[in-house]
């Protein structure tokens, strides 16, 4: 990941979050930026290696975003991270993670704003049914309305409540409230039916993620 990628990723997350949020971000194997807050600060300096148990060596293992309290054997200081692999072409090339004093409530809007022609529309994040890569834009799917939001998957899956969306395909964020039925599909993988009609792929990569999270 060249500086100019991590000069990128860190603008697009200043919008988001609040002051006291440290950021890192990472490779595969070592931590190549972070920015400390006053609140936290797991003292990280560059080329030092992802510690096991930390939210991005969680977030790498499982391929997965990762919302967890992360106990303080780790840094010598607790603290509660969100961790998002940064994908390339469907290569994992390292990790975004976002770390706060203690879960945050409500630090992010509910909205995502979609452009539809020449105009933006505000839409409630529970009113998504479904979120799609296309273009390196994200098409956002509701029952009344869809359009595109700037952001590409991978960055805007970051400020998505774990809770109610799921990554099921590199190319697919699903809401699990718009999931009218899941259908075995070849190679161990499934078949989502949305609410909408859309018949969506769960890949073999998130396959076994997917069931864990729902519980079957």
């Amino acid at each position: 990941m060249d500086p100019k990628q991590i000069e990128e990723i860190m603008d697009i997350i200043k919008e988001f979050f609040p002051e006291n949020t440290s950021i890192a971000i990472s490779d595969t194997n070592e931590y190549l930026y972070y920015q400390p807050s006053k609140k936290v600060d797991l003292k990280i300096k560059p080329g030092d290696p992802i510690k096991e148990g930390s939210a991005a060596h969680k977030a790498l293992s499982y391929g997965q975003k990762i919302s967890s309290y992360i106990e303080p054997d780790v840094f010598g200081v607790a603290y509660y991270g969100m961790s998002i692999p940064l994908m390339e072409e469907g290569e994992m090339k390292g990790a975004i993670t976002a770390i706060f004093p203690q879960k945050p409530s409500a630090f992010l809007t509910n909205y995502i704003t979609i452009k539809i022609d020449d105009c933006w529309y505000p839409i409630q994040h529970d009113q998504v049914i479904y979120l799609e890569t296309q273009l390196r834009k994200t098409f956002v799917k509701t029952m009344t309305r869809e359009g595109y939001h700037r952001l590409n998957l991978s960055d805007l899956e970051l400020f998505l409540a774990p809770d109610s969306f799921i990554r099921c395909h590199r190319s697919y964020i699903v809401n699990i409230d718009y999931i009218d039925e899941i259908q075995p599909d070849s190679h161990s993988t499934f078949l989502l039916i949305m609410k909408d009609g859309t018949r969506i792929p769960v890949s073999q990569r998130y396959a076994s993620y997917f069931r864990r999270s729902l519980g079957f």
